[in-house]
């Protein structure tokens, strides 16, 4: 006999959920099809992120000219050590010699002194403090192993030191290569972004970053403001010279500069030799907080964590290396965040 049972009515809940989804489904399908084409950012919008691209990308290279100097300082200190432990272990060679000489004597006209015997077997340090109450060990044996002694003592702090340096080397490094990635990584996302600039694009900011160098360069009069020394003058005007020069992150001149290469490197052709970093410059002299009291040659501190640095160059202008893809140049201060001057 055939059932004539109901068939089983789906649960209120269960239509709910359906009647929900199919409603989410049509409402995203409806905003799919309105939904306008992703918009390509004008040129405006390319360049301020570009611009940020790249003050991130200087505020790394400066961190890496540090690391590059720690660097190198480092390798000096560590081989100037280990010339001092070679001829300290040379000295003490021929303490030992020494030592060995007389000791020899010694023995052709008697036997050699227990002392010197337990000497030649083993470290001095164990058995010196002994030696004063033996009657056996002449003064010169005195003299002769006090020096080994305090010989030997010099070249273990002089080795510890080194060890020391060499291990703050290899983080140095590891530091140094960490920034070059950071700071290549940026160029790189600057210059993707840059790539989706048209060729027209392009040469309208070419143009425009031009004009505003070329409005800076008119506005720069020495004469109105003097130069803060005989010896700024000549930075400054080494710095003239290498006008148009290309920025380069970690250069020191004399062909391409990062902003603190330019300014070491232009100091240096005068005579003056200052840190290589726009952090350590910012202490590098006398500082000067009022932009009316710069003088021509003055350094010029930019933004909080002191990441750029120029030459003051007169009428509210600073003359320093912008940023990978810019040369050196003249620019307004107004055009950045000024902090403080430094005279030299």
């Amino acid at each position: 006999m055939a059932s004539h049972r109901r068939p089983k009515q789906p649960s209120r809940t269960r239509v709910t959920v359906l009647t929900t989804a199919a409603a989410a489904a049509v409402a995203f399908s409806a905003q799919a099809a309105n939904a306008a084409p992703s918009e390509k950012p004008s040129k405006d919008e390319v360049k301020a992120k570009v611009d940020a691209l790249y003050e991130q990308a200087e505020q790394a290279t400066e961190k890496l000219d540090g690391a590059q100097e720690k660097q190198d300082k480092l390798q000096k200190e560590i081989s100037t050590i280990q010339d001092n432990v070679a001829r300290g272990q040379e000295e003490l060679n021929k303490l030992r010699d020494g030592l060995g000489t007389m000791a020899s004597a010694q023995y052709r006209t008697g036997g050699i002194d227990p002392s010197i015997q337990l000497f030649l077997s083993s470290n001095p340090d164990d058995y010196l403090d002994k030696a004063s109450t033996m009657d056996q060990l002449s003064s010169q044996q005195v003299e002769a192993l006090t020096k080994i002694q305090g010989k030997q003592r010099e070249l273990a702090q002089e080795r510890a030191e080194a060890s020391s340096k060499l291990k703050d080397l290899s983080a140095t490094r590891t530091e140094l290569k960490k920034k070059k990635d950071e700071v290549k990584t940026k160029l790189a996302a600057a210059q993707k972004l840059l790539n989706t600039l048209t060729a027209k694009e392009k040469a309208a900011l070419d143009a425009q970053q031009a004009q505003a160098a070329n409005r800076s360069s008119s506005r720069v009069n020495l004469g109105s403001t003097g130069s803060a020394s005989s010896r700024a003058a000549a930075a400054f005007a080494a710095a003239q010279s290498v006008l148009g020069s290309p920025y380069v992150y970690g250069a020191s001149g004399p062909s391409s500069f990062d902003c603190s290469g330019l300014t070491s490197w232009a100091y240096a052709q005068a005579g003056v030799s200052i840190p290589r970093t726009s952090e350590a410059q910012a202490s590098a002299g006398t500082r000067i907080y009022s932009e009316s009291d710069l003088k021509v040659g003055d350094l010029v501190i930019f933004y909080g964590d002191y990441h750029h640095v120029g030459l003051y160059a007169g009428n509210g202008q600073v003359l320093h290396a912008p940023h990978t893809g810019a040369v050196v140049r003249y620019e307004s201060i107004g055009n950045m965040t000024f902090e403080f001057g430094v005279r030299i």
